[in-house]
Order: structure tokens, then C-alpha cells, then sequence
């Protein structure tokens, strides 16, 4: 080999290992850069997984909120009702004395057959008769009835005996009418019972 020869050969060698030692850094860089996507695809599935977790989150809190909205507006919707319902409870258990006083006057033995009397108790029925119809119509009713079963919910016990005639536990005498109000009692009815 003559020495050009030798020196073609040097030049080539050394042309190839430039390559391959540039070459090397490029396949490292390779590798980092799959490294790089690999971390970044995952990082990229990791924060979908997050950003799918706060908007389900997010759906849950608005649901929430949405049936709060829904329970404060059903009560509050509750309350004005019942406070229609019963504006009226004071003054009905007003009216249950004037009430009370006037089957008070109708049960005392009178003289019909003067006629002033006559139309004087005419005149406290018809006035009792339309005080119970106007009071009805407000929801107002009367409980306690002879006969009826007891019931504490609705009735006061004044005292209880033996009574023929009369199933134990039923009402043998009321005392005095009780009142409901739209279904609530303003005033129990105070009875006797048999035993």
C-alpha cells in the first residue's frame, strides 16, 4: 500500500468513526426522546384522569345544590302554607268561649211557652248555627262525640267508669266540645269514658 492509500484509509476510518460516534448520541437522544413521550403521554392520561374526576365532582356538587334549592323552596313553600292554615288558630280558640257560652245558654231549661223566651232561644240557636257553619268553613270542626271511641290525641279524659250501655274505652259523657283546626287540635274535648 502506498502511503496515499494509507492515508485514504486513515481519513475513511476516521470519517466512519465520526459517524458512528455521531451516531450514537442520536439513538441516546432518540431513546430520551421516547422516554420524554412516554412521560409525557402518561403525565397527559393522569391529568384527563383528574380533570374527569373534578368534573364529576363539579356534577355532583351542582346535583346537590340544585335538590338543597328544591328543599328550601318545598319548605319554605310548607311553611307559608301552614302558616295560612293556621293564622286563624288564636282567634278560632277566641270564638270557642263565645261558642261554649252560647250551647251554655241553649242548655239551660227555659220557659218556651213565653214568647218572649220563645224567640229569644230561637234567636241564641240561629246565632250558635251560624257561628259553627262560619267556623266550619274556616276549618274548624268539633270532636268528641257520645258514643264515639276514646282518643287520646283528641280527647281529655276526665275520669273513667263503669257505664251499661257503653263498650269500654267509648265517650259516655262530654264535658266539653273539643276543636280541630284544619286537622290540628286547638282544643281537646274533655269527656268521661266507660271502663
Amino acid at each position: 500500500m502506498s502511503e496515499q492509500e494509507k492515508v485514504e484509509q486513515e481519513e475513511i476510518s476516521a470519517e466512519l468513526e465520526t459517524q458512528n460516534e455521531q451516531e450514537k448520541p442520536m439513538e441516546e437522544t432518540e431513546i430520551q426522546d421516547g422516554d420524554a413521550l412516554e412521560n409525557a403521554i402518561a403525565r397527559v392520561q393522569e391529568l384527563e384522569e383528574q380533570l374527569i374526576q373534578a368534573v364529576k365532582k363539579e356534577q355532583d356538587i351542582l346535583l346537590r345544590t340544585r335538590a338543597e334549592i328544591d328543599n328550601i323552596r318545598r319548605r319554605a313553600e310548607q311553611d307559608v302554607e301552614k302558616a295560612h292554615k293556621f293564622a286563624l288558630e288564636k282567634f278560632a280558640k277566641d270564638l270557642l268561649e263565645t261558642i261554649d257560652n252560647l250551647e251554655r245558654a241553649l242548655s239551660t231549661p227555659a220557659n218556651v211557652e213565653n214568647e218572649t223566651i220563645k224567640s229569644l232561644v230561637d234567636g241564641v240557636e240561629l246565632t250558635l248555627k251560624g257561628l259553627l257553619s262560619t267556623v266550619a268553613r274556616f276549618g274548624v270542626e268539633p270532636v268528641g262525640v257520645i258514643g264515639e271511641t276514646f282518643n287520646p290525641e283528641l280527647h281529655q279524659a276526665i275520669s273513667m267508669q263503669p257505664t251499661e250501655g257503653f263498650e269500654s274505652n267509648q265517650i259516655t259523657v262530654v264535658l266539653q266540645k273539643g276543636y280541630l283546626l284544619n286537622g290540628r287540635v286547638i282544643r281537646p274535648a274533655m269527656v268521661m269514658v266507660a271502663q
